[in-house]
């Protein structure tokens, strides 16, 4: 076949580091839950949702073909990371976690996994990032070491 052609769906999900409360205020959330989107698009994949809570945010992306999960992931969150140190509310301790939980989302499902990620404040009324991300984990398969998992 001469023509390359992809669609790989991603749910990722990362804390603040030590899963500090730098998102607390909703305009500030608002706003690097912006920029996470722009910085998706300038990575050269296809940004469909973001979303996120007090000490951590959700991403809804489609991948290119050409960008690795990693390479995508250490854009963002550096670009990000610059931002939100200088940024209006933000904090010149700004700092994301090392790691990071990516899953694949099927065509089927993508619209559930949007509005997940869409209601993330009201999904956290009743559960903590860290319930989240085991469940997360569990869903999908992975075995999570809490050794390495809470930076």
């Amino acid at each position: 076949m001469p023509q390359s052609l992809s669609r790989v769906w991603l749910h990722v999900t990362f804390s603040t580091k030590e899963r500090r409360a730098y998102l607390q205020r909703e305009d500030f959330r608002d706003e690097m839950l912006s920029i996470l989107f722009h910085q998706i698009e300038r990575a050269g994949c296809v940004p469909l949702q973001t979303g996120g809570w007090i000490d951590h945010v959700h991403l809804v992306c489609g991948l290119s073909r050409t960008v690795a999960i990693a390479t995508l992931l250490e854009h963002v969150k550096v670009e990000t990371s610059k931002w939100a140190k200088s940024a209006t509310h933000g904090s010149p301790t700004f700092s994301w976690q090392s790691g990071y939980g990516a899953f694949s989302v099927s065509q089927s499902n993508l619209d559930q996994v949007v509005d997940y990620v869409r209601r993330q404040p009201a999904h956290h009324a009743k559960q903590s990032f860290q319930e989240e991300f085991r469940e997360l984990c569990r869903r999908h398969e992975l075995e999570l070491d809490e050794r390495y998992a809470w930076d």
